[in-house]
Formats: C-alpha cells, sequence, structure tokens
C-alpha cells in the first residue's frame, strides 16, 4: 500500500510562482512513472506533466515552458515547479505515481491551487 501526500498548493498570483510537492510512502514498491494531473470546476481530469518509466517527461501544451515536473527518487518525493501561472490553471491538482510490478496507479488527495489577483 502506498500513501502520497500532497503539499504546496494554495493561491498565487498570476505571474507568480509555486511548487506543488508529493510523498510517496509505504513498503516495498517501486515508482514507474509519475505524473501531475488537475480538474478545474465542470472539466475533466486533464495531464499536466508526467515522467515515463525511461525518464521521458511530457507536459501538456498549455504549460509547456512554464511548468516543470521533476522527481527526487532518494526522497521518493515528486514535484511540479509552477512558474508564471496563469488564471486557467487554477484546478485541483493530483500526483500520480504508477508502481510495480504488479503495476497499480496510486493518487494522491488533491491540493487546490488557485491563480488570482
Amino acid at each position: 500500500q502506498v500513501q502520497l501526500v500532497e503539499s504546496g498548493g494554495g493561491l498565487v498570483q498570476p505571474g507568480g510562482s509555486l511548487r506543488l510537492s508529493c510523498a510517496a510512502s509505504g513498503s516495498d514498491f517501486r515508482i514507474r512513472a509519475v505524473g501531475w494531473y488537475r480538474q478545474a470546476p465542470g472539466k475533466q481530469r486533464e495531464s499536466v506533466a508526467r515522467i515515463d518509466s525511461g525518464g521521458i517527461t511530457n507536459y501538456a501544451d498549455s504549460v509547456k515552458g512554464r511548468f516543470t515536473i521533476s522527481r527526487d527518487n532518494a526522497k521518493n518525493t515528486v514535484y511540479l515547479q509552477m512558474n508564471s501561472p496563469k488564471p486557467e490553471d487554477t484546478a485541483v491538482y493530483y500526483c500520480f505515481l504508477q508502481t510495480g510490478p504488479p503495476y497499480k496507479s496510486n493518487w494522491g488527495q488533491g491540493t487546490q491551487v488557485t491563480v488570482s489577483s
């Protein structure tokens, strides 16, 4: 069983910066892919950024050049650095870890990010 604890959400002004963290804990797990997703009110959950098992990163077009995903394997922690956020980035952000084998998807509880002046 893997537990994910997210932190770092809150209110940020447009053009500011914010860093989200997601710490994983548990026993006998191996992290494969990691990622961040978000869900705005009335919209479907969408992928924001992802690092696959081969270390390749992918970003949604809407955040390319502004957001950076990274991971600290020693700390079992995933980060999302959000630079120059925009009001349309306002959403609940969820971290995602794929562990295994056997492969399993693990989700954080979500953290609210509000971009507003």
